[in-house]
């Protein structure tokens, strides 16, 4: 059945009347008044977000803001010797932008017991500090602290081969 035209008048006008509510006078400047504050844009902000987040003018200015840098600076050398020394252990998800490697579970060379590890490169300096490794075995235990250092030692010690044959060429 049709909708009586009263009922399209009713539904228009409650959808006039919500839509205007969204908006705002703020920011609109036509020329007379002086006091009403307005949208500051720089000429160097290429996406036009808004610089002054005092005046926002609606809810879908929230929207338009500049995405923040959430990006850590990974070690080349650091994240190379990871993956070399690692290699037996099968890479279940990688991202050279947080600096984070997880890996299945494998055994390594000449080894009984089989191993998953998840690495944290968290600095840009070849550095044990910008180093984390974690180790688990099958039964979810985590290793030893003598196993885990010994393959943060062989991590690190392959970065510095790495960079030292890097300096040669």
């Amino acid at each position: 059945m049709g909708r009586t035209p009263i009922y399209k008048f009713a539904m228009t006008a409650a959808l006039v009347g919500l839509l205007s509510a969204c908006g705002g006078s703020r920011g609109i400047d036509n020329g007379n008044d002086d006091s009403a504050p307005r949208q500051r844009f720089e000429s160097t902000n290429p996406d036009n977000v808004e610089t002054n987040p005092e005046n926002r003018a609606s809810i879908f200015d929230l929207f338009n803001r500049a995405p923040a840098d959430t990006r850590i600076s990974v070690n080349k050398y650091l994240w190379s010797a990871s993956l070399e020394v690692l290699n037996f252990l099968p890479v279940q998800s990688i991202d050279p932008f947080t600096g984070v490697i997880v890996t299945g579970f494998g055994t390594p060379p000449g080894g009984g017991q089989s191993y998953r590890a998840t690495v944290l490169i968290d600095d840009p300096a070849l550095d044990a500090r910008s180093l984390n490794v974690a180790l688990q075995t099958r039964n979810g235990r985590p290793v030893s602290a003598a196993t885990a250092r010994a393959v943060e030692d062989a991590i690190l010690s392959r970065a510095r081969e790495i960079r030292v044959s890097d300096n040669r060429f």
